[in-house]
């Protein structure tokens, strides 16, 4: 992939306010609640930036507290500010959440509190017009697409931009029920499939929203006979043995090459928090693109960054290079290995 370009990969999407009990609280009877900011295309933003390359995100908040609160969390991640934009509006107001952690037998709960978030306000003069020559890549997700017709609209007028300027466009489906339909979101992607170049989609999404049938091998492969500019797909495959206990591996397919990789599961991963691991798994493999343009190496650090982020708690990763890249080699390595960094 090109080098020359200012950023590495520019995100757009929402960025929320989560609040959550300490520990394993209720949300009903919690009387205090931490907060953190996130949001997919965030999270995605915050995990290539620190795993060494520049990125910056399209967002829209409100101009006030808590529109700084998440600025500053935009800023500590290293994302780049400079595409936010500020809602004055008097109904400006910032997305919400509650996120309730799961012990089994209980499972995690999330209520969302985002209907009519300034970001579902957008309008497309609001863009700056020389956005669009200036990253490798574009991401975005099905997330974005479900928040309002504004979002939808304006982040497919985005892809074709980005596209025609010569960014590649990665998306995730990341599909969410309480957003949409399955007939709608299945047929607003597949208007935007042709101008995809690296595709991260479930098993589920393949086999419900798609309506494919076969091994995930064969969903892949019909993938990218169906939309010829798709390259690499990626799926993750993750095990929950319980709310605090999952084991995690992927599937990437590179279309150049005929190639499927994966590799052995991190196994009883400790989950502090699984909000954002999803997230993470896309950071590492478009890191791994992006850095090295390298489908293993992709699937090698996205299985790292969601196994490393489960154990973190809040959205954003908080994993560098050089910790991503020694658990890479732990998880490589057999035998009986140190049980501290010292």
């Amino acid at each position: 992939m090109e080098q020359h370009k200012k950023f590495d990969l520019i995100t757009f999407g929402e960025t929320m306010l989560r609040l959550s009990p300490p520990s394993n609280g209720r949300i009903f009877r919690s009387d205090v609640f931490e907060k953190h900011a996130g949001g997919a295309e965030l999270n995605v933003a915050s995990g290539v930036s620190l795993l060494g390359l520049r990125t910056g995100i399209i967002t829209r908040l409100p101009q006030n507290e808590l529109g700084i609160f998440v600025k500053n969390r935009i800023r500590f991640s290293s994302v780049s500010d400079d595409f936010i934009i500020y809602d004055n509006s008097p109904d400006a107001r910032l997305g919400i959440y509650y996120y309730e952690n799961g012990a089994y037998p209980r499972k995690p709960t999330v209520v969302y509190d985002r209907r009519h978030s300034s970001i579902t306000k957008i309008k497309p003069e609001e863009i700056p017009s020389d956005i669009y020559g200036k990253p490798r890549m574009f991401y975005t997700s099905g997330i974005t697409l479900a928040l309002s017709e504004n979002t939808r609209s304006l982040a497919i007028d985005m892809i074709k931009k980005f596209k025609d300027a010569g960014s590649q466009i990665a998306f995730d489906v990341n599909y969410r029920a309480n957003l949409w339909d399955e007939d709608t979101a299945r047929e607003t992607i597949l208007k935007i499939l042709p101008y995809v170049d690296v595709l991260f989609v479930s098993e589920e999404s393949c086999r419900r929203m798609f309506r494919k049938e076969g091994s995930l091998q064969d969903m892949h492969r019909e993938f990218c006979r169906d939309f010829p500019n798709i390259q690499i797909i990626a799926s993750s495959m993750r095990e929950v043995i319980s709310p605090k206990v999952h084991s995690f591996t992927s599937l990437v397919y590179s279309k150049k090459d005929d190639k499927f990789y994966t590799e052995e599961p991190y196994k009883d991963i400790d989950v502090v928090d699984r909000i954002g691991s999803g997230d993470a798994y896309c950071s590492g493999v478009l890191f791994g693109l992006l850095k090295y343009d390298d489908p293993k190496k992709a699937m090698e650090f996205g299985n790292a960054t969601c196994a490393t982020k489960n154990t973190i708690r809040g959205d954003l990763p908080l994993s560098d290079f050089n910790e991503i890249s020694s658990i890479i080699k732990g998880h490589q390595t057999k035998g009986k290995q140190s049980e501290m960094n010292r």
